[in-house]
């Protein structure tokens, strides 16, 4: 099967590094230099993830970004020197799946990617939930009071896993190791950063994800 990855970035030399790793892993690898340009590839043809810089000439990875989620909806990864707070949770808001922060291992980013593909192919039968919070499995879709919501991958995936085992104190680790899929615990904000924004998706019901200080996070069987 031809996978597509779209590489992103104003510098050559990273580009080089990501593409000579993806190809070892049997992608077939895109290029642009700018936002403009990834825009006008992503587009035109079928990509299956971005790893996008944020810091570009002519159009920035996230107007990028926000540009192609307007016609398609693409898993992205940003790579960037931006590590602020403020910088991780808007480029999570615009529906990203993951964020890396420069200077970064190439194996590592190619993991990151496989974990992505991985869940784009996992497909299920059933629909759970609780009250009006309804997870159709099946169509990797949330509904909160008969409205569906607009969920990035991950913030699906750690809604999936927290739901399957509620009542569970979940530990961060355990919580990073099911839903990321690898090694993460070095950098456990970006876990803290998906519930913020997962609550704030679940309106009324994210009472049900509760913190436990000193070890993770649960979702209650009843509020």
């Amino acid at each position: 099967m031809d996978i597509k990855i779209l590489i992103v970035d104003d510098e050559e030399m990273i580009r080089k590094l990501i593409r000579k790793y993806a190809l070892n892993e049997g992608y077939t690898v895109l290029e642009a230099c700018n936002g403009q340009e990834a825009v006008d590839i992503a587009l035109k043809e079928d990509i299956r993830v971005i790893v996008m810089d944020v810091m570009m000439p002519v159009m920035d990875g996230f107007k990028a970004y926000q540009r192609i989620l307007e016609e398609k909806n693409i898993p992205c990864i940003f790579l960037t020197a931006l590590n602020e707070e403020y910088n991780r949770i808007y480029g999570f808001d615009l529906g990203a799946d993951d964020y890396v922060g420069k200077p970064f291992s190439a194996n590592e980013l190619m993991k990151r990617i496989q974990v992505i593909l991985k869940h784009q192919n996992i497909v299920n039968e059933d629909i759970v939930g609780v009250e009006g919070l309804k997870i159709d499995l099946k169509a990797h879709m949330v509904s909160v009071d008969n409205q569906n919501i607009a969920l990035s991958l991950k913030e699906y995936d750690l809604l999936v896993y927290l739901f399957k085992n509620r009542g569970i104190a979940l530990s961060r680790e355990s919580i990073l190791e099911h839903v990321w899929g690898y090694d993460y615990f070095k950098d456990d904000r970006t876990l803290d950063t998906h519930i913020k924004l997962l609550r704030k998706s679940l309106g009324p019901y994210s009472r049900y994800i509760t913190t436990i200080r000193g070890v993770g996070y649960r979702f209650e069987k009843t509020v």
